[in-house]
This record gives C-alpha cells, structure tokens and sequence, in this order.
C-alpha cells in the first residue's frame, strides 16, 4: 500500500483518508473537534458517538463503513496515479462501535484488528469469523497488524460472561453493601445490563454516562438518582483505596474494578507483600478483559494463517513481540524471534504503520532481531483478587485511507 494515503487511529496530517477502530482515547490521540485533516471511516455507531466526544467535530468529514460490505475507495498515489481499493469493517466486540478492517487491492490484503476479543463461546464473535472468513475467501492475508495487548502467557483471564456472573455474586453475598464498580466513559454496557437484569435492578452512573447509554439505545436500567439502588457505575479515574476508605466510614461499600488492563497468572510477591495489592478487603479485582488473550490470538492467526504478523502495541507492561508466539502458525514459514521487551517513554506507544510495499515484501519489518529478554510478570487471574496496577496503554499511531458517502443523519 502506498503510502501518504491512509491512516488508521493516526490523525497526523498527510494521509488522504483516515480510519477510527473505536473511540477509546488511545485511538483518538491527536483527534479534537477541530481535527479537518480528511475524511474519516467509522462504524455507524462510533459516528453516532463521536460529536458527543468531540463536540463541534464537523460532521461532513464522516465516513460510514457499513459491517460487513465492501466499500470501494480510488486515491490519488503520490505519483499522480489513481490508486483503488476496498475496504470492510467486521465487529472487534472491544466496545461498541469497535470493528477491524479488511484492506485489498493491488498491494495485497491486510487485516488491521485494532482492539477485539472475539471468545470461543461467544455467538456474536461465530458470527463475526464467519464474516471475515467469507470476505477472505481463499485470498491469503499478507499481513495482520494484531492487537497484541496480551499476547503474553503471563495473563490468563476467563471469559466476560464468567467474569460477570462472578461479579453479580460478589454482589449477592453483601446484601448490606453499597456496590461501586469501576468502569471507562465507553465499555463494559454489557456487564452491566448482565448485573441489572439477573439482579432486576437499577444501577447508577453519572450523567454523561447516562447519555452515552441512552445514544446506545440502553434507556430502562440505568439512573442517576442513588436513592433507587446500591450499585453504582463510577468513573474509572475516580476509584481508589482513598475513595473507599472514606465510602465505608458512611456505609459499608465494596469496590470492584471491571479492569481491562494486566490481570496476571501468580502474583509478583515483593518484600513479602503481593506488589500492587490495595491491602484491603473491600477491593475486588474483575478480570472483565475486551483485549483477546494468547490463546484466542492463537486461535485466531490460525484461523486466518496471514503471511506475516505486526502487533499493534510496541509496549505495555508485560510485552512480547507476537512473532515469538505466534509466528509457527502463520502461512509461510517464519525466522525464528526471540522473546523480547521494547522500551519506549512512559505513555509512548507506536501503532500501524504506515505500508508503503508490495504484500510480497510485508514481512521484512518483521525480522529484525532482537537480544534482550524479558522476566515476564506471573500474575493472576480466573478470580477476584485485591490488586492495585499500574500498566502502560496505548497512544494512537496508524496504517493508512477515502470514500465518497457522506455520514447517515
């Protein structure tokens, strides 16, 4: 892919067309209400929440990426030829709004995940591999640029649905205790509907988080009034050890972190104390993850068996390149990786590149060596546990793209 052309959750100007997975704010670095760098693709959903995240965005500038179509774009290359393209969108399930995206054309096919869990038990997510196997065919992948935010065997965490029922019980064995949970300004609806409805109840948030629910269509289970129930949704900045101290010293109240960063296999002891523990009983840990871990990763490159893999994530706490792991099961054979860590400043994390070769020689970006290992973090997970934790996410950087439909009012 040529480049100059395309962006994907990279809003620097100098591409002709520009992609959003989702809106989480490691996505939208660089992106504002005054942003007007070219047109943007979206899911119709994200479109529909993007002007309440940047208000004043102009909304000429959106693009509509329908699910599961084929939508057709022509570029201008940099050598004045008229470049051509397709492009799809397939639901990420990370939150709502979140897709990955199919590219083909002359330079060959990739595959950008962006953020996604797609779970083997999931019906959504069948439906979801289903699409991406009928939109490949028998067309090989050159490349997957792969969310690999825990692609690392160090982090095991079960299923969301297992992850909410052990939630909905932590609440019905305090039947005294005001509940709050920890929760971002998008994600985690469907936790929380799952609580409200198997507990018929109501649950608290915040008034923009009320509006948020009410543009996703969420009207009957969520309040603002906490004297209609004892479960709360709370933004996610605002939970902390002091924050429940001071709760309890009014009422008994237990704080549950629905976490989407590092939940670890063994606990990292130090000075005989489990590090980033909270030390208290009232906190519980939620391993409720939209990141897919390693072995749905695997499950997933083997399902598609691309040519060559890129992790979207260049650190993170806890971070492997994913070739190590899960190179053996790409389609043509891989040189060998070795287990390492890459540094980058506190909060510097790259993203897509952007493609400027023929798919034949995609995999050349991939074979650098690299020497230094990584003692990787055991931490737990398959429960509820007292942690504190302090992980590195990701800032946005891109690959890089046009159409010509205006966004659907």
């Amino acid at each position: 892919m040529v480049s100059r052309l395309i962006s994907v959750d990279r809003w620097a100007a100098g591409s002709q067309a520009y992609f959003l997975t989702h809106l989480h704010s490691d996505h939208t670095n660089g992106l504002s209400s005054s942003w007007a760098n070219g047109p943007l693709f979206c899911s119709r959903l994200t479109a529909k929440l993007l002007p309440f995240k940047f208000p004043e965005f102009n909304l000429s500038l959106i693009r509509i990426l329908q699910i599961g179509t084929w939508h057709s774009l022509s570029l201008l290359s940099p050598s004045g030829s008229n470049t051509h393209l397709q492009v799809m969108a397939i639901d990420a399930l990370h939150c709502p709004g979140s897709v990955m995206l199919v590219f083909r054309g002359d330079f060959g096919c990739l595959l950008y995940t962006g953020d996604f869990r797609w779970e083997a038990t999931c019906e959504k997510a069948m439906r979801s591999r289903d699409m991406l196997l009928g939109a490949l065919k028998d067309q090989m992948v050159d490349i997957i640029h792969l969310d690999n935010t825990y692609c690392n065997p160090s982090y095991d965490f079960p299923p969301r649905q297992v992850a909410a029922n052990q939630i909905v019980n932590i609440i019905l064995s305090h039947p005294e205790h005001e509940i709050i949970i920890g929760i971002d300004t998008l994600g985690k609806e469907d936790l929380l509907h799952h609580i409200a409805r198997v507990l018929k109840i109501k649950i608290w948030v915040w008034p923009e988080r009320l509006r948020t629910m009410h543009l996703l269509g969420l009207h009957d289970i969520f309040t603002t009034k906490t004297s209609l129930t004892r479960v709360r949704a709370v933004p996610r900045y605002s939970f902390s050890i002091e924050t429940l101290e001071a709760l309890n010293k009014v009422h008994p109240t237990i704080g549950i972190m629905a976490s989407g960063l590092p939940w670890l296999k063994t606990g990292l002891l130090t000075r005989g104390t489990r590090s980033g523990s909270f030390r208290i009983s009232r906190s519980k840990r939620a391993p409720v993850i939209a990141n897919c871990e390693v072995q749905e990763l695997t499950e997933f490159v083997k399902l598609v068996r691309p040519n060559s893999l890129k992790g979207i994530v260049s650190s993170s706490s806890c971070y492997i390149e994913p070739m190590y792991y899960l190179g053996r099961h790409c389609g043509i054979k891989q040189p060998a990786k070795q287990l390492h860590t890459k540094h980058t400043s506190k909060g510097s994390i790259e993203r897509v590149v952007a493609v400027n070769t023929k798919a034949s020689s995609l995999s050349d970006e991939f074979v650098e060596s690299e020497t230094k290992r990584q003692k990787t973090l055991k931490v737990k997970s398959s429960g509820f546990r007292s942690t504190k934790f302090s992980a590195l996410r990701r800032m946005g950087h891109g690959a890089k793209i046009s159409e010509n439909d205006g966004p659907d009012q």
